[in-house]
């Protein structure tokens, strides 16, 4: 059995739908005989662009507010650097927040 991970992401709503399909093309959300198995929730992403940053949204120095979804799914390891892959490459952010970290959860075999 491959280790497990959970993965969240908060990505803009405008955004969603294609993420939700490049992860889960890339291997995200594999449960049982199911893919593409996520969980979605809306909120208010917060953040200021420092000196430097080329932001998808807002100006340097100005806070921002934006309406987010947060994503969470699963990722067995062997699929982590291609989900990783496909999350950096559709999510619009010069840097997507994310984060990821092993879980115990049961497989059948």
């Amino acid at each position: 059995m491959n280790e497990l991970h959970a993965l969240v992401v908060y990505v803009p709503r405008s955004h969603t739908e294609p993420l939700l399909a490049a992860i889960g093309d890339a291997g995200a959300g594999r449960i049982g005989k199911y893919s593409h198995c996520s969980f979605v929730m809306p909120g208010t992403g917060r953040f200021t662009p420092q000196d430097g940053a080329q932001p998808y949204l807002g100006r340097i120095g100005k806070p921002e507010e934006a309406a987010e979804d947060r994503i969470e799914c699963v990722v067995e390891q062997p699929f982590m650097g291609a989900v990783i892959a496909a999350l950096r490459a559709t999510h619009p952010y010069e840097e997507p927040a994310f984060m990821s970290w092993p879980v115990e959860g049961w497989r059948r075999p």
